[in-house]
Protein backbone atom coordinates (compact mmCIF):
# COMPACT_ATOMS: atom_id res chain seq x y z
CA UNK A 1 0.00 0.00 0.00
CA UNK A 2 1.18 3.50 -0.86
CA UNK A 3 2.49 5.63 2.02
CA UNK A 4 -0.18 8.19 1.15
CA UNK A 5 -3.00 5.67 1.62
CA UNK A 6 -3.92 4.49 5.14
CA UNK A 7 -3.73 0.73 5.63
CA UNK A 8 -7.38 0.55 6.68
CA UNK A 9 -8.62 1.58 3.20
CA UNK A 10 -9.53 -1.05 0.63
CA UNK A 11 -6.84 -0.93 -2.06
CA UNK A 12 -9.32 -1.80 -4.81
CA UNK A 13 -11.41 1.26 -3.88
CA UNK A 14 -8.44 3.62 -3.70
CA UNK A 15 -7.46 2.58 -7.22
CA UNK A 16 -11.03 2.75 -8.55
CA UNK A 17 -11.86 5.57 -10.96
CA UNK A 18 -14.71 7.84 -9.90
CA UNK A 19 -17.97 7.93 -11.84
CA UNK A 20 -18.37 11.18 -13.79
CA UNK A 21 -21.81 12.70 -13.12
CA UNK A 22 -23.53 15.53 -14.95
CA UNK A 23 -22.73 19.02 -13.60
CA UNK A 24 -25.77 20.94 -12.24
CA UNK A 25 -27.07 23.90 -14.24
CA UNK A 26 -26.19 26.54 -11.64
CA UNK A 27 -22.60 25.32 -11.31
CA UNK A 28 -22.04 25.20 -15.07
CA UNK A 29 -23.77 28.55 -15.59
CA UNK A 30 -21.34 30.13 -13.12
CA UNK A 31 -18.38 28.57 -14.95
CA UNK A 32 -19.62 29.86 -18.29
CA UNK A 33 -20.63 33.28 -16.99
CA UNK A 34 -24.21 32.81 -18.20
CA UNK A 35 -27.52 33.20 -16.35
CA UNK A 36 -28.94 29.76 -15.43
CA UNK A 37 -32.13 30.51 -17.38
CA UNK A 38 -30.10 30.73 -20.59
CA UNK A 39 -28.76 27.18 -20.22
CA UNK A 40 -30.38 24.57 -22.47
CA UNK A 41 -29.81 21.25 -20.73
CA UNK A 42 -29.88 18.33 -23.18
CA UNK A 43 -27.23 16.12 -21.60
CA UNK A 44 -28.97 13.90 -19.01
CA UNK A 45 -32.21 12.64 -20.62
CA UNK A 46 -34.42 14.55 -18.18
CA UNK A 47 -37.98 15.63 -18.98
CA UNK A 48 -37.83 19.35 -19.90
CA UNK A 49 -41.54 19.72 -19.09
CA UNK A 50 -40.91 18.78 -15.47
CA UNK A 51 -43.23 17.09 -12.95
CA UNK A 52 -46.98 16.88 -13.28
CA UNK A 53 -49.11 19.58 -11.59
CA UNK A 54 -50.37 17.00 -9.10
CA UNK A 55 -46.81 16.06 -8.14
CA UNK A 56 -45.93 19.72 -7.58
CA UNK A 57 -49.04 20.16 -5.45
CA UNK A 58 -48.07 17.10 -3.39
CA UNK A 59 -44.64 18.58 -2.76
CA UNK A 60 -46.11 21.92 -1.66
CA UNK A 61 -48.41 20.09 0.75
CA UNK A 62 -45.44 18.63 2.59
CA UNK A 63 -44.95 21.97 4.30
CA UNK A 64 -48.47 21.89 5.71
CA UNK A 65 -49.27 20.31 9.08
CA UNK A 66 -50.48 16.72 8.83
CA UNK A 67 -52.05 15.91 12.17
CA UNK A 68 -49.65 16.84 14.97
CA UNK A 69 -46.60 17.32 12.72
CA UNK A 70 -45.76 18.10 9.12
CA UNK A 71 -45.36 15.00 6.91
CA UNK A 72 -41.80 16.13 6.15
CA UNK A 73 -40.87 15.93 9.83
CA UNK A 74 -41.35 12.18 10.21
CA UNK A 75 -39.59 9.21 8.65
CA UNK A 76 -41.04 7.83 5.40
CA UNK A 77 -42.84 4.51 5.18
CA UNK A 78 -39.98 2.00 4.89
CA UNK A 79 -42.21 -0.32 2.88
CA UNK A 80 -43.64 2.46 0.62
CA UNK A 81 -46.95 0.58 0.71
CA UNK A 82 -49.10 3.35 -0.78
CA UNK A 83 -46.61 3.88 -3.59
CA UNK A 84 -46.36 0.15 -4.27
CA UNK A 85 -50.15 -0.10 -4.46
CA UNK A 86 -50.19 2.73 -7.00
CA UNK A 87 -47.39 1.03 -8.94
CA UNK A 88 -49.33 -2.23 -8.89
CA UNK A 89 -52.18 -0.50 -10.67
CA UNK A 90 -49.79 1.12 -13.14
CA UNK A 91 -47.79 -2.01 -13.99
CA UNK A 92 -50.41 -4.73 -13.55
CA UNK A 93 -48.05 -6.54 -11.17
CA UNK A 94 -48.92 -7.57 -7.60
CA UNK A 95 -47.67 -5.43 -4.74
CA UNK A 96 -45.60 -8.37 -3.48
CA UNK A 97 -43.34 -8.19 -6.53
CA UNK A 98 -42.55 -4.46 -6.23
CA UNK A 99 -39.74 -2.77 -4.33
CA UNK A 100 -38.67 0.88 -4.51
CA UNK A 101 -35.32 2.63 -4.37
CA UNK A 102 -33.69 6.04 -4.33
CA UNK A 103 -33.66 5.97 -8.10
CA UNK A 104 -33.17 2.74 -10.00
CA UNK A 105 -29.44 3.37 -9.42
CA UNK A 106 -29.87 2.25 -5.82
CA UNK A 107 -31.57 -0.94 -6.94
CA UNK A 108 -28.72 -1.64 -9.37
CA UNK A 109 -26.32 -1.36 -6.46
CA UNK A 110 -28.48 -3.56 -4.21
CA UNK A 111 -28.74 -6.28 -6.84
CA UNK A 112 -24.96 -6.37 -7.13
CA UNK A 113 -24.66 -6.47 -3.35
CA UNK A 114 -27.09 -9.39 -3.35
CA UNK A 115 -25.27 -11.42 -6.00
CA UNK A 116 -21.61 -10.53 -6.31
CA UNK A 117 -18.67 -11.69 -4.23
CA UNK A 118 -15.14 -10.47 -5.02
CA UNK A 119 -13.99 -12.21 -8.18
CA UNK A 120 -17.50 -13.03 -9.43
CA UNK A 121 -18.29 -12.16 -13.04
CA UNK A 122 -20.68 -9.54 -14.36
CA UNK A 123 -21.27 -9.49 -18.11
CA UNK A 124 -21.38 -6.08 -19.76
CA UNK A 125 -22.42 -5.30 -23.34
CA UNK A 126 -20.81 -1.99 -24.26
CA UNK A 127 -21.55 0.61 -25.28
CA UNK A 128 -24.16 0.78 -22.54
CA UNK A 129 -25.02 2.50 -19.25
CA UNK A 130 -21.75 3.08 -17.40
CA UNK A 131 -23.14 2.60 -13.87
CA UNK A 132 -23.17 -1.20 -14.30
CA UNK A 133 -19.41 -1.38 -14.77
CA UNK A 134 -18.78 1.25 -12.10
CA UNK A 135 -20.88 -0.47 -9.43
CA UNK A 136 -19.31 -3.85 -10.18
CA UNK A 137 -15.97 -2.37 -9.19
CA UNK A 138 -17.35 -1.50 -5.76
CA UNK A 139 -17.83 -5.21 -5.07
CA UNK A 140 -14.55 -6.43 -6.52
CA UNK A 141 -16.34 -8.15 -9.38
CA UNK A 142 -14.76 -9.09 -12.68
CA UNK A 143 -16.39 -7.41 -15.67
CA UNK A 144 -16.36 -9.39 -18.92
CA UNK A 145 -17.23 -7.38 -22.03
CA UNK A 146 -19.34 -8.76 -24.86
CA UNK A 147 -19.34 -5.80 -27.27
CA UNK A 148 -22.33 -4.90 -29.42
CA UNK A 149 -22.11 -4.83 -33.21
CA UNK A 150 -21.83 -1.68 -35.36
CA UNK A 151 -25.58 -1.09 -35.06
CA UNK A 152 -25.35 -1.64 -31.28
CA UNK A 153 -27.28 -4.92 -31.38
CA UNK A 154 -26.42 -7.78 -29.02
CA UNK A 155 -24.50 -10.85 -30.09
CA UNK A 156 -26.69 -13.30 -28.22
CA UNK A 157 -24.57 -16.37 -28.77
CA UNK A 158 -21.43 -14.51 -27.75
CA UNK A 159 -23.24 -13.50 -24.54
CA UNK A 160 -24.27 -17.11 -23.96
CA UNK A 161 -20.71 -18.35 -24.57
CA UNK A 162 -19.26 -15.75 -22.19
CA UNK A 163 -21.82 -16.61 -19.52
CA UNK A 164 -20.84 -20.27 -19.68
CA UNK A 165 -17.09 -19.72 -19.95
CA UNK A 166 -16.85 -17.21 -17.10
CA UNK A 167 -19.70 -18.56 -14.90
CA UNK A 168 -21.30 -15.12 -14.96
CA UNK A 169 -23.81 -14.23 -12.28
CA UNK A 170 -25.30 -10.97 -13.55
CA UNK A 171 -26.21 -9.20 -16.79
CA UNK A 172 -27.77 -5.73 -16.94
CA UNK A 173 -29.35 -4.58 -20.20
CA UNK A 174 -31.17 -1.27 -20.75
CA UNK A 175 -34.25 -1.52 -22.94
CA UNK A 176 -33.98 0.74 -24.94
CA UNK A 177 -30.21 0.82 -24.60
CA UNK A 178 -28.53 3.91 -23.17
CA UNK A 179 -26.80 5.74 -24.83
CA UNK A 180 -27.62 4.22 -28.24
CA UNK A 181 -31.44 4.24 -28.11
CA UNK A 182 -32.07 0.90 -29.82
CA UNK A 183 -34.77 -1.37 -28.35
CA UNK A 184 -34.15 -4.85 -26.97
CA UNK A 185 -36.26 -7.46 -28.81
CA UNK A 186 -38.45 -9.65 -26.63
CA UNK A 187 -37.06 -12.74 -28.35
CA UNK A 188 -33.57 -11.74 -27.18
CA UNK A 189 -34.78 -11.49 -23.59
CA UNK A 190 -36.35 -14.96 -23.80
CA UNK A 191 -33.09 -16.40 -25.12
CA UNK A 192 -31.06 -14.75 -22.37
CA UNK A 193 -33.44 -16.04 -19.69
CA UNK A 194 -32.24 -19.53 -20.58
CA UNK A 195 -28.81 -18.66 -19.15
CA UNK A 196 -27.92 -19.53 -15.52
CA UNK A 197 -27.58 -15.91 -14.41
CA UNK A 198 -29.72 -13.07 -13.10
CA UNK A 199 -30.94 -10.97 -16.03
CA UNK A 200 -31.81 -7.36 -15.16
CA UNK A 201 -33.75 -5.43 -17.80
CA UNK A 202 -33.45 -1.72 -17.13
CA UNK A 203 -36.61 -0.13 -18.54
CA UNK A 204 -35.71 3.45 -17.57
CA UNK A 205 -37.11 4.65 -20.93
CA UNK A 206 -40.13 2.33 -21.08
CA UNK A 207 -42.67 5.13 -21.43
CA UNK A 208 -40.97 6.39 -24.59
CA UNK A 209 -41.07 3.03 -26.38
CA UNK A 210 -44.07 1.23 -24.85
CA UNK A 211 -42.38 -2.18 -24.90
CA UNK A 212 -41.89 -4.16 -21.70
CA UNK A 213 -41.08 -7.64 -20.45
CA UNK A 214 -42.56 -7.10 -17.00
CA UNK A 215 -45.14 -9.80 -17.73
CA UNK A 216 -42.35 -12.39 -17.86
CA UNK A 217 -41.36 -11.93 -14.22
CA UNK A 218 -44.09 -14.25 -12.92
CA UNK A 219 -42.61 -17.25 -14.74
CA UNK A 220 -38.91 -16.39 -14.55
CA UNK A 221 -37.25 -16.20 -11.15
CA UNK A 222 -34.02 -14.99 -12.78
CA UNK A 223 -35.60 -11.85 -14.29
CA UNK A 224 -35.67 -8.37 -12.74
CA UNK A 225 -37.25 -5.33 -14.39
CA UNK A 226 -36.18 -1.86 -13.23
CA UNK A 227 -37.91 1.44 -13.90
CA UNK A 228 -37.59 5.06 -12.79
CA UNK A 229 -39.59 8.26 -12.39
CA UNK A 230 -36.58 10.32 -13.48
CA UNK A 231 -37.27 10.37 -17.22
CA UNK A 232 -40.96 10.29 -18.10
CA UNK A 233 -42.28 11.77 -14.82
CA UNK A 234 -39.77 14.61 -14.47
CA UNK A 235 -38.67 13.60 -10.96
CA UNK A 236 -34.94 13.09 -11.55
CA UNK A 237 -34.05 15.39 -8.66
CA UNK A 238 -36.14 13.41 -6.17
CA UNK A 239 -34.52 10.02 -6.89
CA UNK A 240 -37.29 7.43 -7.00
CA UNK A 241 -37.29 4.19 -8.96
CA UNK A 242 -38.70 0.70 -8.58
CA UNK A 243 -38.01 -2.90 -9.37
CA UNK A 244 -40.28 -5.82 -10.20
CA UNK A 245 -38.92 -9.16 -9.04
CA UNK A 246 -40.10 -12.74 -8.62
CA UNK A 247 -41.43 -13.60 -5.16
CA UNK A 248 -38.55 -16.02 -4.58
CA UNK A 249 -36.00 -13.21 -5.01
CA UNK A 250 -37.54 -10.03 -3.70
CA UNK A 251 -37.45 -11.02 -0.03
CA UNK A 252 -33.65 -11.10 -0.12
CA UNK A 253 -33.57 -7.57 -1.54
CA UNK A 254 -35.82 -6.34 1.25
CA UNK A 255 -33.31 -7.70 3.78
CA UNK A 256 -30.42 -5.57 2.52
CA UNK A 257 -32.01 -2.24 1.57
CA UNK A 258 -31.72 0.72 3.93
CA UNK A 259 -34.96 1.12 5.94
CA UNK A 260 -35.88 4.68 4.89
CA UNK A 261 -34.29 4.80 1.46
CA UNK A 262 -37.07 6.64 -0.43
CA UNK A 263 -37.85 10.06 1.03
CA UNK A 264 -41.29 11.34 1.98
CA UNK A 265 -41.07 13.91 -0.82
CA UNK A 266 -40.18 11.28 -3.42
CA UNK A 267 -42.97 8.94 -2.33
CA UNK A 268 -45.62 11.68 -2.34
CA UNK A 269 -44.53 13.04 -5.73
CA UNK A 270 -44.42 9.58 -7.30
CA UNK A 271 -47.88 8.66 -6.02
CA UNK A 272 -49.25 11.95 -7.35
CA UNK A 273 -47.56 11.34 -10.70
CA UNK A 274 -49.29 7.97 -11.02
CA UNK A 275 -52.57 9.79 -10.41
CA UNK A 276 -51.75 12.19 -13.24
CA UNK A 277 -50.63 9.84 -16.00
CA UNK A 278 -52.80 11.61 -18.58
CA UNK A 279 -50.82 14.82 -18.13
CA UNK A 280 -47.50 12.97 -18.21
CA UNK A 281 -48.54 11.00 -21.29
CA UNK A 282 -49.08 14.33 -23.05
CA UNK A 283 -45.53 15.47 -22.31
CA UNK A 284 -44.14 12.07 -23.33
CA UNK A 285 -46.06 12.27 -26.62
CA UNK A 286 -44.67 15.77 -27.21
CA UNK A 287 -41.12 14.48 -26.67
CA UNK A 288 -41.68 11.56 -29.04
CA UNK A 289 -42.91 14.00 -31.71
CA UNK A 290 -39.84 16.15 -31.17
CA UNK A 291 -37.62 13.07 -31.27
CA UNK A 292 -38.84 12.25 -34.77
CA UNK A 293 -38.46 15.88 -35.90
CA UNK A 294 -34.97 16.10 -34.46
CA UNK A 295 -34.01 12.79 -36.06
CA UNK A 296 -34.80 14.09 -39.54
CA UNK A 297 -33.25 17.51 -38.92
CA UNK A 298 -29.97 16.04 -37.63
CA UNK A 299 -29.76 13.68 -40.60
CA UNK A 300 -29.98 16.71 -42.90
CA UNK A 301 -26.88 18.35 -41.38
CA UNK A 302 -23.60 17.47 -43.12
CA UNK A 303 -21.34 15.17 -41.15
CA UNK A 304 -23.96 14.06 -38.62
CA UNK A 305 -25.44 10.54 -38.69
CA UNK A 306 -28.17 10.02 -36.08
CA UNK A 307 -29.14 6.50 -35.05
CA UNK A 308 -32.81 5.51 -34.71
CA UNK A 309 -33.97 5.84 -31.11
CA UNK A 310 -36.85 4.48 -29.04
CA UNK A 311 -35.93 6.63 -26.02
CA UNK A 312 -35.93 10.37 -25.24
CA UNK A 313 -32.47 10.97 -26.70
CA UNK A 314 -30.62 10.49 -29.98
CA UNK A 315 -27.09 9.22 -30.44
CA UNK A 316 -25.38 10.88 -33.37
CA UNK A 317 -22.15 9.76 -35.06
CA UNK A 318 -19.89 12.60 -36.20
CA UNK A 319 -17.88 12.35 -39.42
CA UNK A 320 -14.29 13.70 -39.60
CA UNK A 321 -14.01 17.45 -40.18
CA UNK A 322 -11.70 19.65 -42.21
CA UNK A 323 -8.79 19.55 -39.78
CA UNK A 324 -10.03 17.11 -37.13
CA UNK A 325 -10.60 13.40 -36.88
CA UNK A 326 -14.08 12.28 -35.87
CA UNK A 327 -13.21 11.93 -32.20
CA UNK A 328 -11.80 15.44 -31.86
CA UNK A 329 -14.65 16.90 -33.91
CA UNK A 330 -17.31 15.25 -31.75
CA UNK A 331 -15.62 16.52 -28.57
CA UNK A 332 -15.26 19.95 -30.18
CA UNK A 333 -18.95 20.15 -31.04
CA UNK A 334 -19.85 19.41 -27.45
CA UNK A 335 -17.41 22.08 -26.21
CA UNK A 336 -18.56 24.72 -28.72
CA UNK A 337 -22.22 24.16 -27.84
CA UNK A 338 -21.43 24.31 -24.12
CA UNK A 339 -19.80 27.72 -24.55
CA UNK A 340 -23.11 28.84 -26.07
CA UNK A 341 -25.05 27.45 -23.11
CA UNK A 342 -26.30 24.28 -24.84
CA UNK A 343 -25.38 21.08 -23.02
CA UNK A 344 -25.10 17.73 -24.81
CA UNK A 345 -23.20 14.56 -23.89
CA UNK A 346 -19.86 13.34 -25.18
CA UNK A 347 -18.53 10.08 -23.73
CA UNK A 348 -15.05 9.64 -25.20
CA UNK A 349 -15.19 5.86 -24.76
CA UNK A 350 -14.44 3.06 -27.25
CA UNK A 351 -17.36 2.65 -29.63
CA UNK A 352 -18.65 6.12 -28.72
CA UNK A 353 -15.63 8.41 -29.10
CA UNK A 354 -16.94 9.77 -32.42
CA UNK A 355 -20.49 10.26 -31.11
CA UNK A 356 -22.58 12.83 -29.28
CA UNK A 357 -25.83 12.16 -27.45
CA UNK A 358 -28.64 14.71 -27.43
CA UNK A 359 -31.59 14.59 -25.04
CA UNK A 360 -34.91 15.61 -26.56
CA UNK A 361 -35.95 19.08 -25.44
CA UNK A 362 -38.92 21.34 -26.02
CA UNK A 363 -39.50 22.65 -29.57
CA UNK A 364 -37.80 25.94 -28.67
CA UNK A 365 -34.82 24.18 -27.12
CA UNK A 366 -34.47 21.89 -30.12
CA UNK A 367 -34.67 24.83 -32.51
CA UNK A 368 -31.83 26.55 -30.63
CA UNK A 369 -29.79 23.36 -30.72
CA UNK A 370 -30.30 22.87 -34.47
CA UNK A 371 -29.39 26.48 -35.23
CA UNK A 372 -26.20 26.20 -33.20
CA UNK A 373 -25.28 22.85 -34.78
CA UNK A 374 -25.87 24.26 -38.26
CA UNK A 375 -23.50 27.13 -37.45
CA UNK A 376 -20.84 24.72 -36.17
CA UNK A 377 -21.13 22.59 -39.30
CA UNK A 378 -20.97 25.70 -41.51
CA UNK A 379 -17.81 26.86 -39.73
CA UNK A 380 -16.25 23.47 -40.34
CA UNK A 381 -17.23 23.47 -44.02
CA UNK A 382 -15.70 26.95 -44.34
CA UNK A 383 -12.49 25.50 -42.95
CA UNK A 384 -12.47 22.92 -45.75
CA UNK A 385 -12.46 25.68 -48.35
CA UNK A 386 -9.51 27.57 -46.88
Amino acid sequence: MSATQPAYLRPDITSLGAYTPIVPIDVLAARLGLPPEQIIKLDANENPYGPSPKALAALRALGEPGGVVSPAAIYPDPEFLELRRALSGYTGQPVERIICGAGSDELIDLLMRLCLLPGDTLLDCPPTFGVYRFDAGLYGARVVDVPRDEQFELDLEAVADAAEQHHAKLLFLPAPNNPTGNPLPRAAVLRLLELPLLLVIDEAYYEFCGETVVDLVADHANLVVLRTFSKWAGLAGLRVGYGILHESLIGHLWKIKQPYNVSVAAQHAAIASLADTHHLATSVAALITERERLQHALAALPGLHPFPSAANFILCRVAPGAAQDARRRAAGIRETLMQRGILIRYFGKPGLDDCIRISIGTPAQNDALLAALAAVVADDDAGKDE
